[in-house]
């Protein structure tokens, strides 16, 4: 009776989302018979254009977490917890070890480090475990129908058609993330088209269920974005209470010589010769009462593959641990956390008020926001580290009221 129920829910879904429109008025049977135009003007053959779009319906879940931003942002050390966990560690070792003659192979040949490949490989898909099972071209449809990102979505459908097309994957294989990435290290299908490899040599390009192709796969996007072998991503470093953080520019890159004149030491031993002579950046993740990182152009080559702070500092923490690695020191700054996106537009608005541009308030702490809020602190005698978190939302908001 239950399976009876369920399968009446699933139709009345599925007539529902046949005829829902979009705010702008347009159906989904709409949208499709216009994109099934445009995909026979990209090239694609009939029967792929069949097989991608006949019987194609809309998967409202991911409508619903496409618009959903989640409202509390995690701290970088909550992050760590869980990209870094004993467990994960664990697993990555594990990985390594049953994988290494493949793994060092494809390390060498394309210039990389293997722990940043095996770090990628557990933060993308638990080292082959949970690589997605959405069908990307029902995502893809969905989030082109909805609109907000409709020509990248349209755009990565037409190369789901060169890919079908040219052999290099069958339909059925075309599973992942909701939004659209593939496979085990979860590449979206025009980065697949650009970068995957087939490692084996047996035509395909089966980043699926073939670790070296995978792998081999993001060792290609990484060198091919200029991956410097034998340099680090980040290194924990210890920044001085007489750092003077007013005229710190945490897009500049300075030699970590010049960077150990201004008292900034790692966390751990002291600087290398080589690394002395090497350009790196400060990140203060967590502000400037938190641990701060050096991050040199390995670590920019990480977001390239995904461009969050967070996750690049995962992937190389993961990385050293993997290797052997201790965790970093710390201490953070547990009791000034981020703030949630609703604080951050309130931040904003209110920094906008006093007459510091952060652009329009959107929720998210971006350069422009930090920025707003560093010319604020300098102003009023805050530490000028331009981390949006709880004290800094207190004060500026204080400043406001009180204007």
């Amino acid at each position: 009776m239950i399976r009876t129920l369920l399968a009446s829910l699933a139709l009345v879904a599925t007539v529902t989302t046949a005829t829902l429109a979009q705010p702008d008025g347009e159906s989904f049977a709409d949208w499709l018979a216009g994109f099934r135009g445009r995909l026979e003007a990209s090239g694609a053959t009939p029967d792929t254009v069949a097989s991608m779009l006949d019987g194609l319906e809309p998967d409202m879940r991911i409508i619903e977490r496409d618009r959903s931003q989640p409202e509390f942002v995690r701290p970088l050390w909550s992050y760590l917890d869980i990209a870094a966990s004993d467990l994960r560690i664990r697993n990555g070792r594990a990985a390594y070890a049953e994988n290494r003659e493949t793994v060092d192979a494809i390390a060498a040949h394309f210039e990389v480090r293997p722990e940043i490949l095996i770090a990628i490989w557990g933060l993308e898909s638990s080292y082959g475990e949970i690589p997605g099972n959405n069908d990307i071209v029902r995502s893809l449809a969905t989030l082109a129908w909805e609109g907000r990102r409709r020509n990248w979505a349209e755009g990565e459908l037409i190369a789901v058609g060169h890919m079908l097309d040219n052999g290099y994957a069958t339909r059925d294989q075309l599973t992942g993330s909701w939004a659209g990435a593939m496979g085990q290290m979860q590449f979206i299908p025009s980065t697949y088209l650009e970068r995957a490899h087939d490692w084996d040599g047996d035509g395909r390009r089966n980043i699926w269920t073939n670790e070296a192709d995978a792998l081999a796969s993001a060792a290609n996007l990484l060198g091919r974005a200029g991956w410097r072998p034998g340099q680090p991503a980040v290194v924990e470093v210890d920044v001085p209470e007489s750092f003077d953080f007013a005229a710190w520019d945490p897009g500049q890159s300075r030699l970590v010589s010049q960077w150990a004149v201004l008292g900034i030491e790692p966390a751990r031993g002291e600087w290398s010769a080589d690394l002395l002579m090497q350009a790196a950046r400060l990140d203060l993740p967590a502000g400037g009462s938190g641990p701060g990182f050096l991050t040199f152009p390995n670590f920019r080559v990480i977001l390239r593959y995904n461009n969050s702070t967070s996750y690049a500092i995962g992937v190389a923490h993961l990385a050293d641990r993997i290797a052997g690695g201790e965790p970093f020191e710390g201490p953070w700054p547990e009791n000034n956390p981020p703030i949630t996106r609703s604080q951050t537009r309130e931040l904003q608005a209110a920094l906008n008020a006093l007459g510091f541009d952060s652009g329009t308030p959107d929720g998210l702490a971006g350069p422009n926001t930090r920025a707003a809020l560093r010319a604020f602190q300098r102003s009023n005698g805050h530490l000028a580290d331009g981390y949006v978190g709880q004290a800094m939302y207190d004060a500026v908001m204080a400043a406001a009221a009180a204007r």
